[in-house]
């Protein structure tokens, strides 16, 4: 038997006899999956909380304009003063606060145009004012949707592969050499019959096993639970999380290639870890980053990797739209194991 096989079939014995990695790889990702999946899921919007100002020296003004406010579904109207208003809008309990004019009218808003739910409330008491001054103004018909594709959670599950696909490589791959080095049983490795490439590949091959059978369930899950289907190219699905997987396994070897402790190890898997968390996209959009500091981001593996199954899985796309991922996590797969090869020592 081939020293890469044996090397392999060791490593998945020692993986599945291990009943809290089989929780922590298999288990926890299903267990956020469903738990970030029912805080966002769909559901009617609440009504926008609206204060408005009293208005000691005309309270029929006052009155008024909440009556008017009041008859819209889509707004809940609170009366305050100017101290309790100002107050409530400081800490976020209310969105806008309207301060009323002569009859009913608005004299100001005042919201925080920084906060996306301060600006809705501003249009939407904006359009109740204004159909209220003007009754005759045509209403547009409106038709509402809410299909599969569009949701959060559609946009969360990709996300959840990318992230699990770089934190198997990271823990399970870095972690792995690093606890065989400090248990010293890499020394023990070095004096069989085999090459440095057959223990590397070894635990990149074992990696790729955990990762898609993780991946499978992962998939099966949210179409049960949340009927998320892969719109794209199963096949260009298949080969993104290949190589996504096999390049995070790089990754995790060359951070494991020459570290001694395991304190060691965690500190450079969090370095990596914790930015692409931040930045790649896995529960927000990248996008939402300044555009000076977008380049950056694209070429970060995880940011690739996420937008290619999105891609694949959301907007139905193919092989077209994975031509840059697969470039970006080739270039860092290819550069992470090359160097942990000729870095790598066994003590």
């Amino acid at each position: 038997m081939s020293p890469l096989w044996q090397l392999t079939l060791a490593r998945l014995r020692e993986f599945y006899r291990e009943p809290a990695a089989l929780f922590w790889v298999y288990g926890f990702p299903l267990v956020l999956a469903l738990a970030l999946g029912l805080a966002f899921r769909e559901q009617p919007v609440p009504a926008a909380p609206v204060d408005v100002q009293t208005d000691p020296s005309d309270p029929a003004a006052t009155e008024k304009l909440r009556e008017v406010l009041a008859a819209d579904p889509g707004l809940k109207v609170a009366v305050h003063d100017a101290a309790t208003a100002k107050q409530r809008l400081r800490t976020s309990k209310t969105d806008l606060v309207v301060i009323p004019g002569p009859g009913g009218s608005a004299a100001e808003f005042v919201y925080d145009s920084t906060r996306t739910e301060g600006v809705l409330a501003r249009n939407a008491v904006d359009r109740v004012l204004v159909r209220a001054a003007n009754p005759s103004f045509p209403t547009p018909p409106e038709a509402t949707v809410s299909e599969p594709g569009s949701r959060y959670i559609d946009f969360l599950i990709p996300g959840l592969l990318g992230i699990n696909l770089l934190a198997g490589g990271l823990f399970g791959v870095g972690f792995a050499v690093g606890d065989l080095r400090v248990r010293k049983l890499l020394k023990r490795f070095a004096a069989t019959p085999m090459r440095r490439s057959d223990f590397l590949v070894s635990l990149m091959l074992s990696r790729l096993v955990f990762t898609l059978l993780d991946v499978l369930l992962l998939l099966g899950f949210a179409y049960l639970a949340f009927d998320i289907r892969v719109r794209g190219s199963p096949l260009a699905l298949a080969v993104l999380i290949a190589a996504g997987g096999a390049a995070f396994a790089g990754l995790g070897l060359l951070i494991g290639s020459r570290a001694k402790t395991l304190e060691t190890v965690a500190g450079l898997v969090n370095a990596l870890l914790l930015p692409m968390y931040v930045l790649s996209g896995v529960f927000f959009s990248a996008s939402r980053f300044p555009e000076e500091v977008q380049p950056f981001i694209r070429l970060l593996p995880l940011t690739a990797v996420n937008d290619g199954l999105r891609a694949v899985m959301n907007d139905g796309a193919g092989f077209e739209a994975i031509g840059y991922p697969l470039l970006v996590v080739a270039v860092w797969g290819g550069l992470s194991f090359a160097i942990a090869l000729r870095i790598f020592r066994w003590r």
